[in-house]
């Protein structure tokens, strides 16, 4: 543990002592290695959240593709600036684009709507834009993960849709 030495000066001066402190620190070193070992030990690691998808198989002919009903789809198309828009139906029958954002009240309370939510067959279709954010694509990911949507494919945008946001939206 500690001990205290008491040495003479040298003789220089008679009745002057100096006391020298000399301290082990093993049972400190000891103890900081025990305490790191053992927080080491009792620390729980976080593990990366990630999301499960199935990507489907490229089918060799396009007649295995079933079509899809207009009372079955809903497609969002995620734009530039993280707007997102959103349409029920196909794009050939001009349906009437609806702006949202990302937010609780936004797109989610879409996707929980008894509109989607009471179809079975409901597909929401994820048209992302050139310009648009690799974020947005999580984003979106995510609040479809939220609302507990079944169905759901990741679409290239068509031209249709490009026409049908430049002419309603104006982009």
């Amino acid at each position: 543990m500690a001990e205290i030495q008491e040495n003479d000066s040298g003789g220089k001066k008679k009745g002057s002592k100096k006391a020298a402190v000399h301290l082990d620190m093993t049972p400190m070193v000891d103890l900081a290695f025990l305490l790191l070992t053992f927080f080491m030990l009792t620390t729980t690691f976080s593990k990366p959240q990630t999301m499960e998808i199935n990507m489907p198989v490229d089918p060799e002919n396009e007649e295995e593709q079933i079509a899809l009903k207009a009372s079955n789809a809903m497609t969002i198309i995620l734009g530039e600036d993280d707007e997102l828009y959103y349409y029920f139906g196909l794009a050939d029958d001009k349906p009437e684009i609806v702006e949202s954002d990302y937010s609780a009240g936004g797109i989610r309370k879409v996707l929980v709507s008894p509109q989607v939510k009471s179809n079975d067959k409901m597909t929401v279709m994820i048209k992302p834009m050139e310009a648009s954010r690799y974020k947005n694509v999580v984003d979106i990911l995510d609040e479809l993960k939220i609302t507990d949507t079944k169905k759901f494919a990741l679409v290239d945008i068509s031209d249709a849709d490009k026409q049908l946001v430049q002419e309603q939206i104006g982009q």
